[in-house]
């Protein structure tokens, strides 16, 4: 079983993997097109970063009962994806352009659940929030582009910025100073998404519904 790691060496998460698939054609090239060499790692960081946030449309009931749903370059394909999807998507790409880059996950409780994601959950807890991990100016600094432009706008939410430096996180309150997010516990940081392990998280917080929308093939 895969575990967490907090001490890995940079060098170790530029390598591709099938997760985070950094030697896709199509992760290459939309990096390449993003980013220059001229350009210092924090500004190809940030360029990065809005375009998986924006360009990527958040979607919490994407198929993920499939290794493959969770690919970087499938996400990039498909265009949208959730907070897991998306964050390996920026990993993939970061490594594209040679920034190291890992995955984290944490425990949160969403206090604004909407009504048909909380249907599907035996409480407010999402055990399997991801977000991405860049190396960047000698230290780890954490990236969520989960929750697009759009969506953050329509339902009232404090959009996450990125600036390279501090780290990105989901925010506590909403844009009228309602609770939002609460970080629970943070998981610790993969080199490559644990499938198993994700699905073991969440398959303990679903209610029947919940296990047979998410995990289940439909197909």
């Amino acid at each position: 079983m895969d575990s967490a790691k907090t001490d890995h060496n940079p060098m170790e998460c530029l390598s591709p993997t099938f997760f985070i698939d950094s030697d896709n054609p199509a992760i290459r090239d939309v990096a390449g097109k993003l980013t220059s060499e001229h350009m210092g790692d924090v500004e190809k960081a940030v360029r990065l970063f809005y375009f998986v946030r924006d360009q990527i449309r958040y979607n919490p009931y994407t198929p993920r009962f499939l290794p493959e749903h969770f690919r970087a370059s499938e996400t990039l394909a498909r265009g949208e994806g959730f907070c897991v999807q998306k964050a390996t998507l920026l990993a993939a790409l970061s490594r594209a352009v040679k920034i190291p880059a890992r995955l984290g996950f944490a425990v949160l409780r969403n206090h604004c659940l909407p009504e048909r994601l909380s249907a599907l959950l035996i409480n407010d807890e999402i055990p399997d929030h991801g977000y991405a991990e860049l190396f960047l100016e000698g230290k780890w600094i954490k990236a969520t582009p989960a929750f697009d432009g759009y969506t953050s706008g329509r339902n009232r939410m404090v959009p996450v910025e990125f600036d390279g430096i501090h780290h990105a996180l989901l925010p506590s309150l909403t844009v009228e100073g309602k609770l939002h997010i609460e970080y629970l516990s943070f998981r610790g940081e993969y080199d490559d998404i644990p499938f198993e392990l994700l699905t073991e998280w969440l398959s303990s917080s679903l209610t029947p519904l919940g296990r047979k929308v998410i995990l289940e093939d439909h197909g």
